[in-house]
């Protein structure tokens, strides 16, 4: 009876002290003596290797100073007396210190922290979710979680996937099942032999057939004799498929969005993960704060929700830092006089030299010629002085005559305009007085001084940009071209352009290419207004290096390589180190002028190249040049590391080496 009783409650006595020792173990979790913790991560060793001490290491080192004396740098600390003494320092395999710098990379920062929990946090029953957010600014950005996974957790959870497999297996998907075959063919084999003699006959019978000869359809046959209670009974169990896949997967594996879903344990039970998460840099983004939350799970109940965790900081170390915002300014000479030119396309009568303003496309020509002048009267900078008006003729006719033909032209567009320019002139003198557009010597009342003088010229038979016209022109073969290049020999253009007139491609280029020939030219000559040399050196500021100056401000290196390198000052330098140009940095900065700040990204060129030597040697330079690189130092890693090394350290505002 003893016994009986004891098998009846010993699984309610199992569970109630499993349930106690949950409850403890949550307890003394909620107390605070077991929390996860986040630290820096020693990236160069995997987390199975957190036990692992290496063996005592000294780092010695010895640099060369400005005045050309060695000195040994090597790990040290002061003695009892206050003397430096080497000593050995053992590497610790976990880093718990709660900041960290780190460098920016193109524009992006890898940022690598360590996730502990310790053994007594762990349970097979549970399922640990870490999920680790970043503060960037004014931004919270939500990272990948973390799962601890128990076996038993696990176990359960492939238990719910089993129960809902075997519910699924209780679905019939195969409707005939529930047909009684047996009777449905008897049925047919007495009541119908006709369709029975169908059994052993392949041809195709449609179903209105069936019921046209027999006066039942096959789905009313088939539907006389199927289970219909059974077929209701699967399809409510089909329609039930969400609902038991809640009741019996109480919490679904997850396989895509996490960073880990495993149990790790080092040598003490303690799970140790390594997270890496790239970040891209903004402006005036100087530190990120990492911290870890969480929840305890046993299947679907939260037993506990873990407290936010001591931020761990990251502190950017950005190249930008270090650019020179001075202006960079340009040295432009101004020139006195400056040149303007346009070209219009005026049609004249055959062999006549008359403007015709309503003649073909004269109006718009006219119309954009005059709107030009008006801008030229009126400009706040420049002084119109005079204007050149060339004309040219397309080859059709005597040389002599078209030479002829288009100074009248030249002169009658130059008389056409003139008059305009009168009447602008005086148009503009009402509306504005005497200083519209006239140089600050001008002194009222001389009328000459305002005068805009029009220089008629001729160029007959524009060959040359018909050579050019034909060379553009896809509609002529490669034939014609050759031909028309062939005529060039000619040198008598009369002689030439009779010549052409008998080949097969000459109506086209008189219908097509001549009347582009026939153009008018205006060179507008001007100078500026208050300006008595004829140059001036002034400087201006340089827009495009101010621009590649405040890409790198901005993080945008590419854009800074591109408008800095052909500069080649401290500024490209920057830049290349950014984008990691690291060779391109050394030719550079080993050209310059050996400043504070060149020797300082020379150190950090040196320590990315693996020469500790030279690195600490321009290190040394740049903090005796200027001290504020002794604070710098700490915040680039590449600098920072070669401190750490040698025991390079600041007392009293001067770099102290240990010199043995």
């Amino acid at each position: 009876m003893d016994s009986g009783v004891k098998r009846i409650l010993l699984p309610g006595m199992l569970l109630l002290c499993i349930a106690c020792s949950t409850q403890r173990k949550i307890e003394v979790i909620r107390s605070g003596a077991i929390v996860p913790t986040l630290s820096q991560s020693d990236e160069s060793l995997s987390p199975m290797e957190a036990d692992y001490s290496p063996a005592p290491q000294r780092d010695t080192l010895k640099v060369t100073d400005d005045e050309g004396k060695e000195v040994l740098i090597m790990k040290a600390v002061k003695d009892e007396d206050g003397e430096m003494v080497a000593t050995d320092v053992l590497d610790a395999a976990v880093v718990s210190a709660k900041f960290r710098n780190v460098a920016e990379r193109m524009g992006k920062v890898n940022l690598t922290f360590r996730v502990t929990v310790p053994a007594n946090m762990q349970d097979s029953r549970w399922q640990l979710r870490f999920r680790p957010f970043l503060h960037v600014m004014e931004d919270t950005i939500a990272l990948d979680p973390i799962l601890i996974t128990g076996s038993s957790y696990r176990n359960q959870q492939l238990r719910g996937y089993q129960q809902y497999e075997k519910f699924l297996g209780s679905i019939i998907s195969d409707t005939t099942m529930f047909i009684n075959m047996a009777q449905l063919e008897v049925f047919i084999e007495r009541n119908i032999p006709d369709v029975y003699a169908l059994k052993r006959d392949s041809s195709f019978v449609s179903d209105e057939v069936f019921e046209s000869l027999y006066g039942v359809t096959e789905k009313e046959a088939v539907e006389h004799y199927t289970n219909r209670f059974a077929r209701m009974a699967n399809d409510r169990r089909r329609a039930r498929t969400g609902k038991m896949y809640s009741k019996y997967v109480k919490v679904p594996i997850i396989s895509e969005g996490l960073r880990l879903d495993t149990v790790i344990k080092t040598g003490d039970g303690d799970f140790i993960y390594d997270y890496v998460q790239t970040v891209n840099t903004r402006p005036k983004l100087r530190k990120v704060d990492a911290v870890l939350t969480g929840e305890i799970f046993e299947q679907d109940r939260r037993l506990y929700t873990i407290p936010k965790s001591e931020p761990l900081t990251f502190y950017i170390s950005s190249l930008s830092s270090l650019a020179d915002n001075s202006e960079h300014y340009l040295t432009k000479v101004v020139e006195r006089s400056v040149e303007a030119n346009t070209a219009c396309y005026i049609d004249f009568e055959l062999g006549q030299s008359k403007v015709l303003p309503g003649m073909g496309h004269n109006a718009e020509e006219i119309a954009r010629i005059k709107n030009n002048l008006r801008e030229l009267m009126t400009n706040e900078t420049f002084v119109l002085d005079s204007i050149l008006v060339t004309a040219s003729s397309s080859p059709e006719g005597s040389w002599h005559f078209n030479a002829v033909l288009a100074q009248k032209r030249s002169e009658a567009v130059s008389g056409y305009f003139a008059q305009f320019m009168n009447e602008l002139r005086d148009s503009l003198r009402m509306e504005r007085g005497l200083s519209f557009n006239i140089d600050d010597s001008y002194v009222p009342g001389d009328e000459k001084e305002s005068v805009i003088r029009f220089t008629s010229r001729s160029n007959p038979e524009n060959w040359r940009m018909l050579d050019a016209l034909v060379r553009e022109d896809s509609l002529l073969t490669v034939e014609d071209r050759i031909s028309y290049s062939n005529l060039a020999s000619i040198t008598d253009p009369d002689a030439r352009e009779r010549s052409m007139q008998s080949k097969p491609y000459y109506r086209y280029m008189r219908e097509k290419l001549y009347p582009r020939l026939r153009t008018v030219r205006f060179d507008f000559h001007l100078h500026r207004k208050g300006m008595l040399k004829d140059t001036v050196h002034t400087t201006m500021l340089d827009s495009v290096y101010m621009k590649g100056l405040q890409a790198i401000s901005d993080r945008d290196y590419p854009t800074a390589v591109t408008l800095l390198r052909p500069y080649e000052d401290i500024n490209t330098a920057i830049a290349y180190c950014a984008m990691d140009y690291n060779e391109s940095a050394y030719e550079l900065l080993a050209r310059l002028e050996k400043t504070a700040a060149v020797n300082y990204m020379l150190a950090i060129v040196y320590s990315r190249r693996g020469d500790d030597r030279s690195a600490v040697e321009c290190y040394l330079r740049s903090c005796a040049q200027n001290p504020s690189y002794v604070h710098r130092g700490g915040l680039d890693p590449e600098i920072s590391a070669l401190i750490r090394k040698y025991n390079i350290r600041k007392e009293d505002d001067d770099i102290i080496p240990t010199d043995l």
